[in-house]
């Protein structure tokens, strides 16, 4: 196990762990205490090791277990854990690229957490994906502040960039004033980043009453690891002077499964084409296949999808069906081949017997020019069979004298009747995971008693 922050010292520990044909357990060292032991617990490593240089969260981790401080030349400091010997070996599988290349932990937004098992097959066909669509090469300098315990990290952003030969610049926590700084001075070519870090650049300049941003040799932003909100997208694309393109993809995919591409880029919310090599379909409750234009559950099939959960075959059985399909348990819909997503299986609300999609609600309320983001979920109405209320819960701009009425007044006017929250909460801050996704399950928590 490899609790890490993003630099050179991580990576090392990642190649060396692969090259030692062991399993890399990737952990967030900005993870608390109680969750990075729950992952120990359930993944079981042999041995746990700290990137302790630059990284305050992981010298603490270390030291809390009571690791071992050592030196690597050139590289610099590692923690070292004490060995478990009584850990059984994992089988090694004879073809190599079906030999797990990485043990990545979900952010749990549903649920626990759980051990996607992704191979070197996985990781490398959407890596050589990725780049492709960007077609980097030696020339690009990306802006590396993907979390490398997070797919993305690792597959995109780390062996994308690695194997186009193009240079990373490795970043362990994000600030706009440090992040701006190198995008003139590192000349960098490509960003990805996630939704909540391109809303800190617009906050950034509009204190700093800063306009528009030029950087001559920044050819490519992209949004990944949440949903991309239209109205957030339109305002970077215009401080930035660039088109902000989009993705989606999962853990269990590695994690692509669509992306916007360079030469066609989008003025919507869509995430693009689906990924080259990648089969998906989309499905009603039933398992048919929806008519075209209509919403469905997305299923996807390709060299992509994870080998399994790790110590959970049921789990694994319930989510890859004996044809090799992975249900996502997103709805989508396809318009002119680009892909939408329009929400969670399980988020999906009833209300007077019509299905109201949480995603469309928060679309709407992000485009108050007040809100900073929201989320929706559905509250069971007392007494009633099926029958679901809409709950909102907004974040307003810091000093924002937004009410209540103003933005159900500004919901009126875009939304019908059925699908206006019954009830708008203003809370200081959503609670995300470390890669920018709401945890709603905490918001359910938050809803006072009726």
């Amino acid at each position: 196990m490899v609790v890490c922050d993003n630099s050179r010292i991580s990576v090392a520990l990642f190649f060396a762990v692969s090259a030692l044909e062991a399993w890399p357990v990737l952990v967030n060292a900005r993870l608390s205490a109680g969750e990075i032991d729950k992952i120990r617990e359930h993944s079981g490593p042999r041995l746990v090791l700290y990137s302790v240089s630059g990284s305050p969260q992981a010298t603490n981790h270390a030291k809390r277990r009571g690791a071992r401080i050592e030196e690597v030349r050139g590289l610099g400091l590692v923690g070292v854990g004490e060995l478990n010997e009584n850990v059984e070996p994992e089988a090694i599988d004879p073809n190599p690229e079906d030999r797990v290349g990485a043990l990545i932990y979900s952010s749990g937004t549903t649920g626990a957490p759980k051990g996607v098992m992704l191979t070197h097959r996985n990781l490398l066909f959407v890596a050589a994906g990725a780049s492709k669509i960007r077609s980097l090469t030696s020339d690009d300098r990306l802006y590396g502040i993907m979390p490398m315990s997070h797919v993305v990290g690792v597959s995109v952003v780390l062996l994308g960039t690695l194997l186009s030969g193009a240079t990373l610049y490795l970043v362990t926590r994000f600030d706009p004033v440090a992040a701006l700084a190198s995008f003139e001075r590192d000349g960098i070519t490509v960003v990805l980043g996630a939704p909540a870090m391109f809303s800190m650049f617009l906050e950034y300049t509009k204190l700093k009453r800063m306009k528009s941003l030029n950087f001559p040799a920044l050819r490519i932003i992209s949004s990944a690891s949440a949903p991309l909100h239209l109205a957030l997208k339109l305002e970077v694309e215009k401080l930035f002077g660039l088109v902000l393109h989009n993705g989606y993809g999962v853990t269990e995919c590695s994690p692509n499964i669509a992306q916007t591409r360079v030469e066609s880029p989008r003025k919507d919310d869509s995430v693009g084409p689906i990924f080259p090599g990648v089969e998906v379909k989309l499905v009603d409750p039933a398992g048919n296949s929806v008519p075209a234009g209509q919403v469905g559950e997305l299923r996807v099939r390709g060299p992509n999808v994870m080998k399994g959960y790790y110590r959970a075959p049921d789990e694994t059985a319930s989510a890859i069906d004996p044809e090799g399909w992975f249900n996502t348990r997103d709805l989508a819909r396809f318009e002119d081949n680009n892909l939408f997503i329009v929400g969670r299986t399980k988020e999906l609300i009833v209300r007077f017997g019509l299905n109201v999609y949480p995603a469309e609600v928060e679309v709407v309320l992000n485009a108050h020019p007040a809100v900073v983001r929201s989320a929706v979920i559905g509250r069971s109405v007392e007494g009633s069979k099926g029958d679901e209320e809409i709950v909102a819960f907004v974040q307003a701009l810091p000093g924002s004298s937004l009410s209540g009425t103003a933005l159900e007044e500004h919901v009126a006017r875009h939304l019908a009747p059925y699908k206006r929250p019954s009830q708008i909460l203003f809370i200081p801050e959503l609670p995300v995971t470390p890669t920018g996704k709401v945890v709603k399950a905490e918001l359910a928590k938050l809803i006072p008693a009726s």
